[in-house]
């Protein structure tokens, strides 16, 4: 009967978010289907792609993935020492706690946001992305390095505690030795995302192929921005393709 009742709520409690969310969004099916034709002329302009833009389309490419990459590297740099204080069976709890909290600004602190302050501060280009995807990719690799540190069996820590291991003993080889494969896998993940994060930061100047692909936008130069968009699908589904592939052998 209690299981019933909760699962009662549980669907009516889903059914009232569900309308909560659509209400007051202006949702209109009618608008949508009287603007396919609008949708249609705006993909025409696209056709054909000019590929007369493919040197810049090259250079902004390895442009974009030094972008996520080095974004990713200075991220897991200062996120496996924030991970390893962040971690409940490592640190003590003066320790874990602020630096939760401290991941956890970092991650709600919007990556567009960040890039338009180091955007401000040190100028256009991809820096600013690099720093920005840093900054923010740190709250999220931080918390998952963390929860990969406490997941790690006790079991070798306790031995290497009764064998009368250092601390940087048990890190290394009582946790890290465990745990490696995670972190390998959360660091790829983290690059997937910053990868297409790094595709929104050129919308503010900071480098990579978002850039050209608003510039041409803002020059009424469709078929340029269909070249750059079937070279962002091309290089996504291929970075995420071989992301996985990497990741299923770790596991």
């Amino acid at each position: 009967m209690a299981a019933s009742l909760f699962r009662f709520g549980g669907i009516l409690l889903l059914v009232v978010l569900v309308a909560w969310s659509f209400s007051d969004l202006d949702i209109d099916l009618k608008e949508l289907v009287t603007s396919f034709p609008r949708m249609a002329e705006f993909i025409g302009r696209m056709i054909p792609p000019d590929t007369a833009v493919a040197k810049t389309v090259l250079a902004s490419t390895v442009e974009t993935l030094q972008i996520a990459f080095a974004g990713t590297v200075l991220s897991a740099l200062v996120s496996f020492p924030l991970g390893i204080l962040g971690a409940e069976n490592l640190s003590p709890r003066w320790a874990h706690q602020p630096v939760k909290w401290l991941l956890g600004i970092l991650r709600g602190i919007p990556v567009i946001l960040l890039a338009l302050m180091f955007v401000s501060t040190v100028g256009l280009g991809p820096f600013p992305g690099v720093l920005a995807l840093a900054f923010h990719s740190t709250g999220m690799l931080g918390k998952f390095y963390a929860e990969a540190f406490e997941n790690a069996r006790p079991g070798p820590l306790e031995a290497l505690d009764s064998a009368g291991a250092t601390w940087l003993q048990k890190v290394h080889f009582g946790v890290i030795t465990q745990v490696a494969p995670d972190l390998a896998r959360d660091t790829l993940f983290r690059f997937e995302l910053n990868l297409r994060e790094s595709l929104i930061l050129g919308l503010v100047g900071a480098g990579g192929i978002g850039f050209y692909i608003q510039l041409y936008i803002r020059s009424f130069q469709y078929d340029k921005v269909a070249t750059l968009t079937i070279v962002v699908l091309f290089m996504v589904v291929l970075v995420e393709q071989m992301s996985v592939a990497i990741r299923k052998r770790l596991r």
